[in-house]
């Protein structure tokens, strides 16, 4: 079968009108971790989640790039960033951190940062943030999680299929991509059109562009003896050490993995923050109500001025 002979090369040109983006790219141990970097100003850095990349935050882009530098990574395995094998890359929560790190350092901010997040994006963002607090000013969060599931919540159904059971989830995710063709349809409630599909699930056109589809998953720390849990813990543990920092949350209420205990849970420990729940919206609330979404983060900006 030819999704077995390699990675397959991403076609953008069926849906560049929608991200119009120059591609910049930073040398991670040989392999290449692409960026988008509009616009000037106060910099916005947006991580994206699982099975999403930087076409998910397009529209905040072109809205904030007149007034600020926009900075969107695609992590390691999505987007348009390379998609090695578990020989080059583990695919793993420490990683995408350090992924982070690797680009901040490169860019050299001098200002302070505006952390924007979404999905796996949230553990990812709060673990840097935690451990450099000085370099961030502005919080904003998008159905997402920093801690463990509240109330003890267990994984979704099938999150939990393709966590655990590897003989179905590998042909289901790298073999038909469902993943990432089932999250067009349960992670939107207005639908997407068809441009929009095809770029949200573009970089994943063969069975090795899929790998990090699936490792996401199969990473999400569930007992003391997963990889990543000791790192998810220390955030969780944390977290209150951000407080003080002003925290926008806007979320889709028709989530069926970030339901509303998680929003719930974010307010209680931001007490202080601005929170917006959108009763019309799912876990791609940015696909759902951008019109709404956009002008709130834009006001939160210009309220929350950097210091």
């Amino acid at each position: 079968m030819k999704i077995f002979k390699g990675n397959k090369p991403v076609d953008i040109s069926p849906f560049q009108h929608l991200y119009p983006f120059k591609s910049h790219y930073l040398d991670l141990d040989g392999l290449k971790y692409h960026y988008v970097d509009e616009g000037t100003g106060d910099p916005v850095l947006m991580i994206h989640g699982n099975p999403t990349w930087s076409f998910y935050y397009r529209e905040l882009i072109k809205a904030l790039a007149p007034n600020f530098r926009t900075i969107v990574p695609d992590h390691i395995g999505c987007g348009l960033s390379d998609k090695p094998d578990l020989k080059q890359y583990d695919y793993r929560l420490k990683s995408r951190i350090d992924d982070l790190g690797a680009l901040i350092n490169f860019l050299g901010l001098k200002q302070k940062i505006t952390l924007v997040m979404h999905d796996w994006g949230g553990i990812i963002g709060m673990a840097y943030a935690l451990q450099n607090q000085e370099k961030f000013n502005r919080i904003i969060v998008m159905n997402t999680a920093a801690f463990f599931p509240p109330g003890g919540q267990r994984l979704p159904f099938k999150l939990w299929v393709v966590r655990n059971i590897r003989t179905l989830a590998t042909p289901a995710v790298l073999g038909f991509n469902l993943f990432a063709y089932a999250a067009l349809y349960m992670a939107t409630s207005k639908g997407l059109t068809q441009d929009v599909k095809k770029g949200l699930a573009a970089p994943y056109n063969c069975w090795k562009n899929r790998i990090a589809t699936l490792k996401f998953v199969q990473d999400i720390p569930v007992t003391e003896a997963d990889v990543s849990y000791g790192l998810v813990k220390y955030v969780d543990v944390n977290l209150n050490h951000l407080k003080d920092i002003p925290l926008l949350i806007c979320w889709g209420e028709r989530d069926f993995v970030f339901d509303t205990a998680y929003f719930n849970e974010w307010r209680r420990r931001f007490p202080k923050a601005e929170a917006h729940l959108f009763s019309n919206a799912g876990h791609y609330v940015l696909e759902d109500v951008p019109e709404k979404i956009i002008p709130l983060i834009r006001e939160f900006l210009y309220k929350n001025p950097a210091k």
